[in-house]
């Protein structure tokens, strides 16, 4: 059988989650009886561990190297195929300024945006705010701001996250509803809508709460923006794809304002497989099984 590497942990702060997204990938890509499925738990920033002979890749690393180009350029000196973007889509991806510098080029719409420093004694732009770190992921370091009086620690949180150095990324708050589009090798999933306790969707309620639900757009108790169908978040979602240059799989978050204003707020290039996270949902309502899911990103695997 065709010998499949599961590639997971990794060194960034998400590696526990990439350990389950990874456990999960494995165990469904098995269950199919085609595939000698190979787990991989990289331990640092390196190849150190996986096999020979593996014919394709399955990335289920989140940030860091697995996410900033570093284990697709490995990849590609190898002439392995693998899942996701390419090494200079995932480095821009993952770096959440230069994303913005592209979607604006490029005319895709996106929050307005200021940068902070250590030094940064008020937010650049009014209040409220999030603040972030430009290349963590599963929400790591973030923050909304509303009130002057939370400006520090907010700005702490963000630095804490990236080594006390460099600058975070302050975004406008746009006041909606939350949604993401996934995408597998250029087709746009069902869109799914993310409703927090709070209207906060951070590190907590993304991993560990149990009341945040992920209705389909349209499926819920709250009506659709009569000026934002899906197709209408399917087709901005494309944009920014094409945008970043990405193949694969990738998910798209917005924010969608009560006017219908849909605004992007970043591009993932390594979505989680965890029981809460949104691609698998989105695919599986496609007629997919979970591991027919995994199958299918498995199928767009390409290198260089």
């Amino acid at each position: 059988m065709e010998k499949i590497a599961v590639l997971m942990g990794g060194t960034s702060s998400e590696r526990e989650v990439s350990l389950v997204s990874g456990r999960n990938v494995a165990n469904a890509l098995a269950s199919l009886g085609k595939y000698d499925v190979v787990p991989v738990d990289l331990k640092s920033d390196s190849l150190e561990g996986m096999p020979d002979g593996v014919s394709r890749v399955y990335i289920a690393l989140h940030g860091g190297w697995g996410e900033n180009g570093g284990v697709q350029a490995a990849l590609d000196a190898r002439k392995i195929p693998y899942t996701g973007p390419g090494a200079m889509s995932s480095k821009v991806a993952m770096d959440k300024i230069k994303t913005k510098m592209v979607l604006e080029m490029k005319g895709v719409p996106t929050a307005s945006w200021s940068l902070a420093s250590p030094g940064t004694e008020s937010s650049p732009l009014p209040l409220p705010v999030v603040v972030k770190p430009p290349c963590d992921g599963s929400s790591v370091g973030i923050s909304k701001v509303s009130r002057a009086e939370e400006w520090q620690g907010a700005l702490d949180a963000a630095l804490a996250a990236q080594g006390g150095k460099g600058e975070v990324l302050v975004e406008e708050f746009i006041p909606g509803r939350e949604m993401t589009v996934g995408i597998i090798d250029g087709e746009a999933l069902p869109v799914l809508e993310i409703v927090a306790k709070g209207g906060w969707y951070g590190y907590e309620e993304k991993y560990n709460s149990d009341e945040t639900r992920y209705p389909f757009y349209g499926e819920d108790k709250a009506a659709l923006i009569a000026s934002c169908p899906p197709e209408k978040l399917q087709k901005i979602a494309l944009e920014a794809y094409g945008a970043l240059g990405c193949r694969g799989v990738a998910r798209v978050d917005f924010r969608v304002s009560p006017m219908g204003r849909c605004y992007v707020l970043e591009l993932n290039t390594s979505p989680g497989f965890t029981p809460h996270s949104l691609v698998p949902k989105a695919g599986m309502k496609t007629g997919l099984s979970f591991a027919g899911v995994c199958d299918k990103i498995l199928d767009s695997a390409r290198f260089g």
